[in-house]
């Protein structure tokens, strides 16, 4: 059934959340699809609010309700489970006065045009409030109720970090701070950041991270001085870690698979003049590359293409850089996208990890001697990182991982780990291979 069209916003979070976390719509789309039903900005920034942490927070709420209801409204209702999920999200996390998330939460129903069920809602909320001590108890006793996490991944940060695993889906759990990069081909950094405090903006230098910008809380940068003019981009600390490991120089040919949306290619381009191929499998999403380049005035040949068959688009000439942003989990971001934990399945591991093998294996030919191909992801899983690279390396004679040190995360056993809230990073590992001809 259609469900009703409603600009009250909690009502409108409630149908938007039961397309992330019960059909599997992404964040960004619904959010994008939604937020110019509601003409206030402040409503637009309480949708937001709502569907990242009722999409952050599901799992532990949504187990809740398992104990709140006597019948699961999951299948028959699922605007009102969304609701009632996000009535938990306002009282527990964005912790708004009692009366006014309950009686606001119970008006939604009636907004979704289902006021017989507007007594339910209320119960239930009431409910938790008596026995919340109990509840939150119960939540606490397994990690994956605790952090909101899905069992296997629960199960998967324990194994492969058992030190740590507590404090990563912890900071899962945190809002990020704002990364901006400045570009240096339209700004300096100290400019952009006096043109943003000016704003009003609470603008940093980031303190190892020569292009970064840190912003303690979301906005929208749309409407920041200098956005239009292409003086900066968004893009996490951790992603701005390729560019120095690439290391490009002037006259280089360089690579950049898997490139879509862009961000590192816009990076290495700003760092140097560069002759640079943004490669992308999904011509929707190299359509997003080239948006951002020509914001960005920056240049390159954007090519639509499979990265593991380079027969198809590869012109023979072998490049001195190439970055491999490869298909992975996504389990580093989860504070960024809290809607991939909802997504992603055990299951998806062993097939990501064969795309991952058979990129790298198609990819190194068109590497030049002594070029370096640096290899990325944003996850956090073992069996996606050091053990694909390990693996690769021990087949290949001309292969050589180079060593390096970050100011943040740790030495894997081939490259380097930063984990989630590592510098107040998102999650990410990098490894730099270098060509050798034959001795």
């Amino acid at each position: 059934m259609t469900p009703p069209a409603t600009t009250d916003t909690r009502a409108l979070a409630a149908q938007a959340l039961a397309e992330i976390a019960l059909r599997g719509a992404s964040l960004r789309e619904v959010m994008e699809r939604h937020a110019p039903k509601l003409a206030d900005s402040r409503d637009r920034a309480l949708l937001m609010a709502l569907l990242s942490d009722g999409s952050r927070w599901w799992l532990r709420f949504d187990a809740a309700l398992d104990r709140l209801l006597e019948h699961p409204l999951r299948q028959k209702e699922p605007a009102v489970h969304a609701l009632l999920v996000l009535g938990l999200v306002q009282l527990e996390i964005l912790q708004l006065p009692d009366y006014a998330a309950v009686a606001a939460t119970v008006q939604a129903t009636r907004a979704l045009q289902r006021p017989r069920m507007a007594g339910l809602v209320n119960a239930v909320l009431r409910r938790w409030q008596r026995e919340r001590v109990a509840l939150l108890a119960a939540l606490d006793a397994k990690p994956q109720t605790r952090h909101a996490h899905p069992a296997w991944l629960a199960k998967a940060m324990a194994h492969d970090w058992p030190d740590q695993a507590d404090a990563v889906m912890a900071a899962n759990n945190r809002e990020p701070p704002l990364m901006l990069r400045v570009n240096r081909r339209r700004s300096e950094r100290q400019t952009l950041i006096e043109r943003l405090q000016a704003a009003g903006y609470e603008a940093q230098a980031h303190s190892w991270l020569a292009d970064g910008v840190v912003l303690p809380h979301s906005s929208d940068v749309t409407r920041m001085p200098g956005f239009a003019e292409g003086h900066f981009a968004v893009q996490d600390g951790a992603a701005q870690i390729a560019a120095d490991l690439a290391d490009v120089q002037p006259g280089q040919r360089v690579l950049d698979a898997c490139a879509a949306p862009g961000g590192k290619a816009c990076h290495l381009l700003e760092r140097a003049d560069i002759a640079l191929t943004a490669l992308e499998f999904d011509p929707l999403r190299a359509q997003r590359i080239q948006q951002n380049l020509d914001r960005l005035g920056l240049s390159a040949d954007v090519t639509i293409g499979d990265a593991g068959a380079p027969a198809d688009w590869w012109d023979g000439q072998p490049f001195d850089r190439i970055l491999i942003d490869a298909p992975c989990s996504a389990t580093g971001v989860l504070r960024r996208r809290p809607d991939v934990r909802l997504h992603r399945r055990d299951s998806d591991t062993a097939a990501l990890a064969a795309q991952q093998r058979r990129i790298l294996s198609a990819l190194w030919p068109t590497l030049a001697v002594g070029g370096q191909l640096v290899y990325i992801t944003c996850s956090l899983l073992r069996a996606e990182n050091e053990s694909i690279v390990g693996e690769w390396l021990a087949t290949q004679s001309h292969a050589q991982a180079l060593t390096f040190t970050l100011p943040a995360g740790q030495a894997a056993a081939v490259g380097w780990q930063v984990l989630p809230g590592d510098g107040d990073l998102d999650g990410m590992y990098y490894a730099v291979v270098e060509k050798h001809g034959p001795l």
